[in-house]
């Protein structure tokens, strides 16, 4: 019988922690600290684009489906909002890049400002919505 009970308490956790993990996927989160891009890995650094308001910097990887789904949702973004750049970098062969800026997940996308300062950070897919509302400043930024 205490069997039963540990396999239902490890499907109700298993469970809840998916639900958790799905919740978070796709927002857009402030950054606490800003890195500013001094301190940037020279590969993103070089990314930056100081003519451009919001430098969007997609951290993917090869085999990374949801990652096709986000470079579509963000060069849509960047082809409609004025001032925004979408660039992708695959960490599949650079992993110490993702290790470097705290990244644990593709795709994982970070929001760089003009002098290069880390602004935002999404983990997942966002919603077109939600990109276009945060630049507007109705922000869902948490």
């Amino acid at each position: 019988m205490v069997g039963w009970w540990v396999l239902l308490g490890t499907l109700a956790g298993g469970l809840l922690l998916g639900l958790l993990a799905r919740a978070r996927n796709g927002r857009i989160r402030a950054t606490q600290q800003a890195r500013t891009a001094p301190t940037l890995p020279a590969p993103v650094r070089e990314l930056l684009d100081p003519a451009a308001e919001l430098t969007l910097v997609q951290l993917s990887s090869t085999f990374c489906a949801p990652c096709r789904q986000a470079r579509a949702v963000y060069e849509q973004f960047a082809a409609t909002a004025s001032g925004v750049r979408h660039v992708e970098l695959d960490v599949t062969e650079r992993p110490e890049l993702a290790s470097q800026l705290g990244v644990h997940r593709t795709p994982t996308t970070i929001g760089f400002d003009q002098a290069g300062a880390e602004i935002l950070r999404i983990s997942g897919v966002p919603k077109l919505s939600d990109l276009r509302a945060a630049r507007g400043g109705t922000s869902p930024v948490e």
